[in-house]
């Protein structure tokens, strides 16, 4: 946590991913929720990149104004991660994507694609959002407009989850030789390392009990 919430931590390598490991410990009953309010949600966005400083300041206002359709803006993010994670984890696995999931993005999509813009750009042109002033799920635009980039990509196949059964998070795996096993080596990677030399000691180690009786015979 800092003064400001959350600091996310931003390892997926795509922004659709680093968004669904918006839940710690997902496999586990102890799962946690890194977006719990609205506001946390567009923390997360403004720290991933998909909204602006202005945009997130002008959000924060308009929920502080209208709390019960920002708890509902929040809701349905929650939904379309979860639906993501359905996606990408299956794709992770080499298995087919569920189609459940796909028809949850696919009845948000028309709604986001239709807010894109060509604005004019150094003399040539660029692709903006057009934000209008009940947009409360701006943030979740530029999530879906990545969740359909992945899933339409070649690279599909290099999407992969965490190997700390504990975890549960997803990444793209950028290595040469496709070899990355965890979100974050220094993280997950690490306990993998812990969890191992501990393993280790204790079968090197005598039971309790034949160290016990070493102990009395050393002392007769």
């Amino acid at each position: 946590m800092t003064p400001d919430g959350f600091l996310f931590e931003l390892s997926g390598g795509a922004l659709c991913l680093d968004f669904v490991n918006t839940v710690d410990n997902r496999p586990t009953l102890e799962r946690r929720e890194l977006l719990p309010n609205y506001r946390e949600l567009v923390s997360w966005a403004l720290q991933a990149g998909a909204l602006h400083a202005a945009e997130a300041r002008w959000l924060r206002r308009k929920a502080n104004r209208q709390p019960r359709e920002a708890d509902a803006v929040l809701a349905r993010a929650r939904a379309l991660r979860e639906a993501l994670f359905g996606l990408f984890s299956a794709a992770a696995r080499g298995r087919s994507i569920p189609a459940k999931e796909l028809d949850i993005v696919n009845a948000t999509l028309p709604g986001v694609l239709g807010r894109r813009r060509l604005a004019k750009a150094d003399g040539g042109a660029r692709w903006v959002w057009e934000a209008r002033a009940e947009d409360l799920d701006r943030p979740l635009w530029p999530i879906l407009e990545s969740a359909a980039r992945l899933l339409t990509s070649e690279d599909l196949g290099r999407i992969r989850e965490c190997a700390n059964e504990m975890c549960g998070w997803l990444f793209f795996d950028r290595s040469r030789n496709r070899s990355r096993r965890w979100c974050d080596m220094t993280v997950c990677g690490n306990r993998d390392k812990v969890r191992r030399h501990r393993q280790r000691l204790r079968r090197r180690k005598p039971p309790l009990s034949r160290r016990i009786a070493a102990r009395r015979r050393t002392h007769k």
